[in-house]
């Protein structure tokens, strides 16, 4: 199959980030600490992308609009700093996770990723897909990120079933972010991936040897959980 490249599609490598999201002490979201933070990660800390609203970004815990607002931000202050940004757009409800992604796509995010509903889990990994696809068709043109985290969750797919025949359903489908401890499934995502995807493990206190036909190469991506 023919796969069209995304709008911009640019490989993610490298360190990547998972952001936290700053507060004011009346728990107000407080968007005037994001630009001095981008600049912290990317002079300080070698940081060239960044995962926002996702797990550390507590994103669960805001309301559709404050999601909003923080992605806006972190786009505009990452702009011409950052390699790329990817926005986290999924929700317990398809409609917000879908709103979230055309909005995502308007703002000039470099791609979403999205993670399994955890209220009414799906309990197959074709099921979880069909959520994904329906997600990734409001904004095609972005690159498209499964966003795998079985602990918070509670869904029990394995990542490479999720992963199996995806790009049949969705095209613009570039990679998983893994946090997770089952490390054959992991390094079964890694032996499937294709080579325009990018396979990031998102356990800080775990790096990684993974042989290629090249000999070894040293993959880490930092994507905090």
């Amino acid at each position: 199959m023919s796969v069209m490249a995304p709008a911009g599609d640019k490989k993610l490598t490298g360190l990547v980030a998972a952001t936290f999201t700053p507060f004011t002490t009346q728990g107000e979201v407080n968007l005037s600490e994001i630009g001095p933070y981008i600049d912290y990660l990317r002079e300080k800390q070698g940081v060239n992308s960044i995962f926002v609203n996702g797990t550390t970004g507590e994103s669960m815990s805001l309301t559709v609009a404050e999601r909003q607002i923080l992605a806006e931000e972190w786009c505009q202050k990452a702009k011409g700093k950052m390699d790329q940004v990817i926005v986290h757009v999924g929700c317990m409800s398809l409609k917000d996770s879908q709103e979230l992604a055309r909005h995502a796509a308007q703002i000039g995010a470099d791609g979403i990723a999205v993670i399994s509903p955890s209220f009414f889990k799906p309990s197959t990994a074709d099921v979880l897909r069909t959520f994904l696809q329906e997600v990734s068709l409001v904004a095609p043109s972005l690159p498209f990120y499964y966003y795998h985290i079985p602990a918070f969750t509670g869904v029990n797919v394995l990542a490479k079933d999720v992963l199996e025949g995806i790009e049949d359903l969705i095209p613009s489908f570039r990679g998983v972010k893994f946090s997770g401890s089952n490390l054959m499934d992991f390094g079964q995502c890694v032996s499937y991936s294709r080579p325009h995807w990018s396979i990031l493990y998102g356990m800080d206190e775990v790096n990684f040897y993974f042989p290629t036909q090249s000999g070894f190469i040293y993959k880490l991506a930092y994507a905090s959980t």
